[in-house]
This record gives structure tokens, C-alpha cells and sequence, in this order.
């Protein structure tokens, strides 16, 4: 399963406090995302000298870029306390009503997995960001009547992984789109750096570089890497993270130049020595390697589409030639 792999991208249980730890609390100790730094950066210095909340902001992108981690960030810089939910513990209009009447001025409320609300809440919601008041039904039938409660200013920041799933009139009532894209393997062994001066481990630049490039552009990926191979330092070195190091804890750890795992190369083999490289449904797929086909789609295909090592095609899908290199199986070209 997805939460048991160590290139997994969502947080492990065990994890929580450390990624609590290691999160930066201002925009200053922020590292990559430059794009959306500088747009935040400018946002909230104006809402600060108007004194008003901030706009509703929407962060989107794959899960460990460090969405909380900028929720967080913008409830330190405009000084204002975070309420943190996501969208499936919201199940009912009064859940949410609720959580909004409990906001102070100017409070932020932070929605993990929103495309996940319920669409009888997200009603709710709409009159909420854009008047600042809801909208409650007291009493049934003929007697029943429409009662409105003015709220607090707040900023509702929302996180999501599937932006496409988010309805328009919701989408459409954030002020603020921030788009978070995967880490170039600089911005990673800068975080790494920092995250081994905060846990006092002994990292090189060297061995952050290498750790780096096989996180998947993710921070949370790169941090768990890092742990785990210390672990391997202490034990089999000398404690120091080296290049050296670094690649022998990776190749124990099974995880390849590319960050691929054993279950992302039992895919691109299965692809490729099981169906000959011809065109494959993703369903044969799911149903070969003993996975459900909303885990291979959501969970392996987007990393493999995006390093080149697969692509879709009308008859299903195939292994690049690039795969065929890195697992250092012949090339042959489909041609049926």
C-alpha cells in the first residue's frame, strides 16, 4: 500500500512530529516554491498595512511540497491563529458552521483535501468567503424560515492534490491560486542541509546532492530518506553522510538513481517482459501486479509519466526507451 512505501508522499503516523519539527515558520526560512513566495510575500504585506484578512488562497499540487507548511507560514506572518480540518471530516453543514462561528477576526482556517467537502457543505461555504455570513434554515415545512449570521473576517485556505475536482463556483471564490510545483534537486539538499542542522545529523553537500536527486522532488520524500539513512550511518560508518554513504543507505533502501522503488520498476518490468512492450490497459495492469487500478493511476503513473518512463497511448500503456535503459532491457520498438 501507498503508506508503507518509503517514496510514499503522504505522511506516515510516525512522521507527524518530525515534519512538525522541521517545517519552517516564516517565508524567510522557506525554501523553493519561488514563484509563490514572491505573490505571498506581496499579498499578505499589503493585507498587513490595510489591516483586513488576508484573500482566500488555494494551494494546489502533489502531496509533500508543503502545503501545510505555507498555511502555517501565513498564519505566523499575519499573526493570526489556524484552525486545521480537511474535507472528509466535514460531513455535515452544522460541522462546518460550527468551526466558522469559532473564528476570531482575521483567523485563517485551513481545509486539507477540499475537493473531498461534501457538496451540500460547500453551499455552506459559499456565502461564508464572500459575506462573511451564513445562511441557516430553522424549522421544517410551511414554519420553517432562513436565519443569517454575520461571521468574523477569516481567510479560508484550502488544499488540494486534484484542483480539476474543485467545483467552478468554489474555485472561483479564491482570491489567491498558488500552484505548487515538484523541487529542483538544488532547492532539496538546501532543505536537506537544514534539516540535518536541525536534527544534528552530520550531512555533507555532497550527500544532500545525492539524496536529492532521488526524492522525487519532494521534501517530505527527501526528509524521510535522510532519516532512514542515518540510520545507516551510525550504525554501519561512521555517522557522517557522504556521497559514498549516501548511495550505499539508498541502495540498501532499494531506491534507484531515479527514486523508483521496487513496486515502480514490477510495474515497468510487467509492462515490459510480461506484455512484450506492446500497448497494456491499465486494468491488465492493476490486475498482474495484484494492485487496484486507482492506486497505479494515483500513485505510481504520475511519477513514471512525468521522468519519461511511461506513456499513454489510445491502446493502453507503454515503457519509453528510456525505461528499457534504466532497467537494462534491449530496446524493441512495438510495431504492431
Amino acid at each position: 500500500m501507498e503508506e508503507e512505501r518509503l517514496v510514499s508522499k503522504t505522511v506516515l503516523p510516525q512522521e507527524e512530529r518530525l515534519e512538525t519539527a522541521l517545517r519552517p515558520k516564516f517565508l524567510s526560512e522557506y525554501i523553493g516554491q519561488d514563484k509563490a513566495k514572491e505573490k505571498l510575500e506581496i499579498f499578505i504585506e499589503a493585507a498587513r498595512r490595510r489591516d483586513e484578512s488576508l484573500d482566500h488562497a488555494l494551494l494546489s499540487g502533489p502531496p509533500g511540497l508543503g502545503k501545510t507548511t505555507l498555511a502555517n507560514i501565513i498564519a505566523n506572518e499575519m499573526h493570526v491563529n489556524m484552525r486545521v480540518t480537511s474535507g472528509p471530516a466535514i460531513e455535515r453543514p452544522g460541522d462546518l458552521a460550527s468551526i466558522l462561528t469559532n473564528l476570531d477576526e482575521n483567523d485563517v482556517l485551513f481545509i486539507d483535501e477540499i475537493h473531498r467537502i461534501p457538496r451540500t457543505v460547500e453551499e455552506i461555504l459559499y456565502p461564508a468567503m464572500e459575506d462573511f455570513a451564513l445562511d441557516i434554515i430553522v424549522g421544517k415545512g410551511p414554519s420553517a424560515r432562513s436565519l443569517r449570521l454575520d461571521l468574523n473576517h477569516f481567510t479560508l485556505i484550502g488544499a488540494t492534490t486534484r484542483s480539476g475536482q474543485l467545483a467552478s463556483p468554489l474555485r472561483d471564490r479564491f482570491g489567491v491560486l498558488l500552484n505548487l510545483e515538484l523541487y529542483d534537486a538544488d532547492s532539496l539538499k538546501t532543505i536537506l542541509l537544514r534539516s540535518a542542522e536541525i536534527l544534528n545529523i552530520p550531512l555533507s553537500t555532497s550527500g544532500a546532492m545525492e539524496i536529492a536527486k532521488r526524492s522525487r522532488g519532494t521534501p517530505r520524500i527527501a526528509n524521510r530518506l535522510l532519516k532512514r539513512i542515518r540510520d545507516f550511518a551510525e550504525v554501519k560508518r561512521n555517522g557522517l553522510i557522504d556521497e559514498d554513504v549516501a548511495k550505499e543507505g539508498l541502495r540498501l533502501l532499494d531506491v534507484d538513481a531515479y527514486g523508483l522503488d521496487d513496486l515502480d520498476r514490477k510495474i515497468l518490468r510487467t509492462m515490459i517482459l510480461d506484455y512484450e512492450g506492446r500497448p497494456v490497459g491499465i486494468d491488465t495492469i492493476a490486475a498482474t501486479i495484484g494492485e487496484e487500478r486507482i492506486t497505479i493511476e494515483d500513485v505510481y503513473e504520475p511519477y513514471l509519466l512525468q521522468i519519461n518512463f511511461i506513456q499513454r497511448t489510445p491502446r493502453g500503456r507503454m515503457a519509453t526507451k528510456r525505461a528499457y535503459d534504466h532497467l537494462g532491457i534491449p530496446y524493441r520498438k512495438d510495431e504492431s
